[in-house]
């Protein structure tokens, strides 16, 4: 039982830290542009 709870919570934590880190790449990619946008 534990081990299939484990299991559970290190695959939530896994897809949740690559969501975020491709959402902060997003966020990154976004403000540059908006900055490049401002500078011209």
């Amino acid at each position: 039982m534990f081990a299939i709870i484990a299991t559970w919570v290190g695959a939530v934590l896994g897809i949740t830290v690559l969501l975020v880190m491709a959402f902060g790449a997003f966020v990154l990619d976004f403000e540059d542009a908006l900055a490049d946008r401002r500078r011209t």
